[in-house]
């Protein structure tokens, strides 16, 4: 992700880029000095793989798997496409283009370079130029995605600047697989995953996060960040095997979705006043709007991760490191945080590790917050609620006691009241107050 942006916003201001490797093994960081590897095989050290100080002010750098190749952009020259060998130190070849170099993406078969206009393919073993997309429409972010399948080896990118429009382009047979509606704000963020059979998307609103079967472009998962409000979504990113989605904004939380399908179980006749109220909700669904119907049926966090900052770019990844699910965040405030993810109950992340991306490490911050109020609202959540005659303090914004949630929350939360707790026999019913998506 090119931080260039910010870097003079952030408290490490020689950073200008960072992005992780395509299996989450090494990290790249492009400074005002050159650019770095590092090594993402230990939690507890950073340990920096090579350093270059021969090209200055480097805005884009993308490192092959764990190859030597990698592709080099600088500020000084904007236009110009350096591929190196970095081990030998040499120049395989370089490139110039008609317009600024926004994104270079790779895979074992092709190298992708992303203009405002345009887009490129280039085969990787001899760099020939196979085929140029001309004239997209204007995408000032070089937003796109590059599938790292040799079966599956796909390029996504905005088919609109107004809608969320996603063209698929088969970089192997050189044509058009498929353009998928995604969202109906302009696309803010799309990822392959491993096997490039799926591709996630994200918009400008930043709330709603879809899956879709590629290249049939059938929508497979729908995820919510959530209601309260509209956020700049800054990365996604895929498990290795799949199962995982992470999505990281301008906020301080993270969230991780579980790419799981719900098995259908036996119908059973409700034992407590949440079990019925979800009966009558899901029942409720046929009559209400469509908008509303979706917010029932999209799936919530699985797990979440709390960062010590907000407002400054980032980029995520889902790696295996020593044998346990990490969350990897790196950021422009100059440091990599890893945390634990819980594979089987989810949750709030553990933060492990932060290491300053100058190869330096520094302990957890101890101001992170132990609770989550982003956590995934569940069946065992209503049923606690019911025994116990109170409601979750974590969704109060979504099941209310019969009083106005905070100021604002009216106009953007659905409020549900229950018919048969103390206190509450005045407020029996499910009141819906001017949503807005």
């Amino acid at each position: 992700m090119n931080l260039a942006s910010q870097s003079g916003e952030t408290g490490c201001s020689q950073l200008l880029f960072a992005n992780f490797n395509q299996d989450n093994t090494s990290l790249a960081v492009g400074t005002k000095s050159g650019y770095k590897f590092f090594s993402l095989s230990s939690v507890d050290k950073l340990e920096q793989i090579y350093e270059c100080t021969d090209t200055e002010d480097v805005c884009i750098v993308e490192r092959l798997f764990s190859s030597s190749l990698v592709a080099i952009v600088s500020l000084k020259a904007p236009r110009k496409l350096k591929v190196c060998h970095f081990k030998k130190g040499t120049e395989i070849c370089n490139y110039s283009y008609s317009n600024t170099i926004l994104a270079v993406k790779l895979n074992r078969q092709r190298l992708i370079v992303c203009l405002e206009e345009s887009l490129y393919i280039h085969n990787i073993r001899d760099m020939k130029v196979l085929h140029t997309i001309r004239e997209t429409p204007p995408n000032p972010s070089g937003l796109c995605a590059l599938s790292i399948s040799n079966d599956n080896c796909y390029l996504a990118y905005p088919g609109s600047a107004t809608i969320g429009e996603v063209q698929v382009f088969d970089t192997v047979n050189l044509r058009a697989a498929n353009m998928i509606p995604a969202h109906d704000s302009p696309l803010a963020a799309v990822v392959f995953d491993a096997s490039g059979t799926k591709l996630a998307t994200a918009s400008e609103k930043g709330t709603v996060i879809r899956v879709f079967s590629i290249p049939e472009g059938q929508k497979l998962f729908e995820f919510r960040r959530g209601v309260k409000r509209c956020v700049s979504i800054c990365s996604l990113a895929f498990s290795m095997e799949g199962l995982y989605l992470s999505a990281s904004s301008n906020t301080e939380t993270v969230h991780i979705f579980k790419l799981e399908t719900q098995k259908e179980k036996p119908t059973e006749e409700p034992t407590t006043w949440g079990g019925y109220l979800g009966k009558v909700l899901m029942a409720s669904t046929t009559y209400l709007p469509s908008q509303v119907t979706e917010m029932f049926t999209q799936g919530r966090a699985f797990a979440t991760v709390r960062l010590p900052f907000s407002g400054h770019k980032n980029i995520c990844a889902l790696a295996l490191i020593q044998k346990i699910p990490r969350l990897l965040v790196a950021a422009a405030d100059g440091y990599l945080y890893l945390y634990n993810l819980d594979p089987q109950e989810g949750g709030e992340c553990t933060l492990m590790k932060q290491h300053r991306l100058d190869g330096s490490a520094e302990p957890p911050n101890e101001i992170l917050e132990q609770g989550s109020h982003d956590r995934p609202l569940t069946a065992q959540t209503y049923n606690t609620a019911g025994m116990k005659g109170t409601h979750p303090q974590s969704v109060v914004s979504q099941i209310g006691t019969g009083r106005p949630g905070p100021a604002g929350s009216l106009s953007e939360h659905i409020l549900l009241y229950n018919d048969g707790l103390p206190g509450n026999s005045g407020c029996r019913g499910i009141y819906i107050y001017n949503l807005k998506f």
